[in-house]
């Protein structure tokens, strides 16, 4: 934030030699069989309104720009509800939310013709299994059956966590799934 502040002239070069390098990064990606990719900016949930408006969504847009002709593109912000129309602005197919964004407003601020990925709260991973599959029904429950609802943990799963939960987690939804 001090260099976007203090020199935007030298944010400005250092997010566009990112972004090039990025692009070129997820056009080989794609050219090696992804069918979809995911910009993941973990970063975001730092930035009021103004300054994700005015120093980073540029950046973005062009990134999602280049990469959206050659195969879908995933969205993701995390920490930051504020951001959801804005992030819309920046482009892609499916907007990716975490957990402190409820569903149903994130499909207002984003609209009903892009999916959403999202949003369980990965801590939820390290809950007794009842309480864990609570969690998980509570999701799809936000989602209201919705088309284009991507179940997927809010930011991801940590290295300590009990692969039987996530594994939990993968069926609690194929089961709880069905029903809505």
């Amino acid at each position: 934030k001090s260099l976007m502040y203090n020199d935007e002239g030298a944010w400005n070069v250092l997010m566009s030699r990112l972004v090039d390098t990025v692009i070129l990064y997820l056009q080989a990606q794609i050219q090696a069989g992804c069918q979809c990719v995911q910009v993941f900016d973990s970063w975001a949930g730092c930035l009021c309104p103004a300054d994700y408006q005015r120093y980073v969504l540029p950046h973005v847009r062009r990134l999602i720009q280049a990469v959206e002709p050659l195969a879908p593109v995933i969205n993701f912000l995390n920490g930051n509800p504020a951001l959801l129309g804005l992030q819309r602005q920046a482009g892609g197919q499916v907007m990716g939310t975490d957990w402190r964004s409820d569903l149903g407003e994130a499909w207002r601020a984003f609209g009903h013709d892009v999916a959403i990925q999202g949003n369980l709260d990965p801590v939820s991973i390290y809950a007794d299994l009842p309480v864990l599959k609570q969690r998980v029904e509570d999701v799809l429950a936000s989602a209201e059956g919705r088309a284009g609802h991507i179940f997927n943990l809010g930011h991801g799963v940590m290295p300590d966590m009990n692969p039987d939960h996530v594994k939990a987690v993968v069926d609690f939804v194929h089961e709880l799934g069905r029903r809505t």
